[in-house]
């Protein structure tokens, strides 16, 4: 076995930053997204949030807490899932700045197989604007993990006042545990782990533009925005096209899968998980694998 194994020979990615990513299962790149590119996305957040673009098969979710109050557009709406068939926020999934990053992590052939763009509004409730410690690989039918990473790109100042992003060094290297609902407030497909949050924590203070990349073993999770201002990020998560799935029926995922199956035949897509994940993914670069069934036709 080489020295390395979360990360890949012949990417952008320095001696010290394979390293560190292999020792802690995450890395911080500063300045890595332009502020052109951030600006031109939150445009197009703030008109899908105002019901100026007409967001098709992107799923649009709304901050749980304020649902019954009277705020509307980005004060309102706290997440745009699925967004790789917009071909403006498509520009920050395919940006190479993000993509150079992932292909030295999951190697040449990258489909970018899940995206979001996430929003904490002011005045929300802490239960509602806060994401418990997770795994995303819990939410993923295909392997391997060390072929699996994600980018979280800062839109605006982020620190622990308006709910940064949260990590614990080192633990990609361990198991997928269970994951439910935590109490308090149910934000759809919100999972958490329950009575982990004792481990040590590093808080990802970042700036606008800076990019955290991580494994999806990696626990992790986001504190409540306590500020009148937003917290906006937008993240996407990548594969080696050439993952394979796997079959989730008496895994710890299984109701996972059944869940999302259920909230996509609401939206009138009536489809398997698998073929769910099939369906959102595109492919970014190199050659198309295992996700490149149904075409880019969204």
């Amino acid at each position: 076995m080489g020295k390395y194994k979360y990360t890949q020979d012949g990417g952008i990615l320095t001696e010290e930053q394979r390293q560190f990513y292999e020792d802690n299962g995450y890395i911080v790149i500063r300045n890595n997204v332009s502020h052109a590119i951030l600006d031109e996305v939150c445009q197009r957040f703030i008109d899908i949030c105002d019901g100026k673009v007409d967001p098709g098969f992107m799923t649009v979710m709304k901050d749980p807490s304020l649902k019954k109050t009277n705020v509307k557009g980005e004060f309102l709406i706290n997440k745009i899932q699925n967004f790789l068939y917009d071909e403006v926020l498509f520009k920050y999934a395919r940006d190479e700045a993000v993509t150079n990053v992932i292909a030295s992590i999951v190697g040449p052939n990258v489909t970018a197989a899940h995206s979001m763009l996430i929003n904490k509004p002011p005045n929300s409730d802490p239960g509602a604007s806060l994401h418990p410690l997770h795994q995303d690989l819990h939410y993923f039918p295909f392997r391997p993990a060390e072929r699996i990473a994600a980018s979280w790109t800062a839109m605006e100042r982020v620190d622990e006042n308006n709910g940064c992003l949260y990590v614990v060094p080192g633990s990609h290297k361990g198991e997928l545990y269970q994951h439910t609902y935590p109490d308090g407030f149910k934000n759809v497909l919100y999972h958490g782990i329950q009575n982990m949050d004792h481990l040590p924590k590093v808080h990802v203070v970042m700036e606008k533009g800076d990019t955290v990349f991580f494994h999806p073993v990696l626990l992790h999770g986001s504190g409540p925005n306590r500020t009148q201002g937003f917290r906006k990020a937008i993240s996407c998560h990548y594969a080696d096209s050439n993952c394979h799935f796997i079959d989730l029926k008496g895994t710890s995922q299984e109701q996972v899968s059944a869940e999302v199956e259920k909230v996509a035949a609401k939206r009138g897509f009536k489809a398997s998980f698998e073929d769910y994940w099939k369906i959102k993914s595109r492919l970014v670069r190199g050659a198309p694998g295992n996700f490149q069934v149904f075409g880019s036709h969204l």
